[in-house]
């Protein structure tokens, strides 16, 4: 310090904010495995159904028999997808994206389904 300038006893410190993504936040929370399971049961029966139809397009309108034994598997996937996906929603301290992700795409699947059979009885 030099002999002219005094430094005061109360000087203020000025701190810079910080970003939020540096914080940590501990949690307990887990991803659940059934909701995981639901999940990807919903992607899978999905895409079944979507190639399903794709390919029956791509036949002229005609189903084959393995378009059939897929969707069938697809309802089978998608049912059980469902009810892992409300287990899951029903646990406690968890992540919810994989249990709502889950019932989400069987809950599509079940109505893609439910909507193909009525078509073909041409109800619809």
């Amino acid at each position: 310090m030099s002999k002219g300038k005094k430094r005061s006893k109360f000087h203020i410190i000025i701190k810079k904010m910080e970003p939020v993504r540096d914080r940590y936040m501990f949690t307990d929370n887990r991803h659940p495995e059934k909701g995981i399971m639901s999940a990807a049961l919903g992607v899978i029966s999905v895409a079944t159904l979507v190639c399903g139809v794709f390919f029956s397009y791509k036949n002229g309108g005609q189903a084959l028999m393995q378009y059939a034994a897929g969707a069938f598997l697809a309802a089978i996937f998608s049912v059980t997808g469902l009810v892992l996906g409300i287990m899951a929603g029903f646990e406690k301290d968890i992540f919810r994206l994989f249990p709502n992700l889950g019932i989400i795409l069987n809950s599509v699947a079940v109505i893609f389904v439910l909507f193909l059979i009525l078509l073909g009885f041409g109800v619809v």
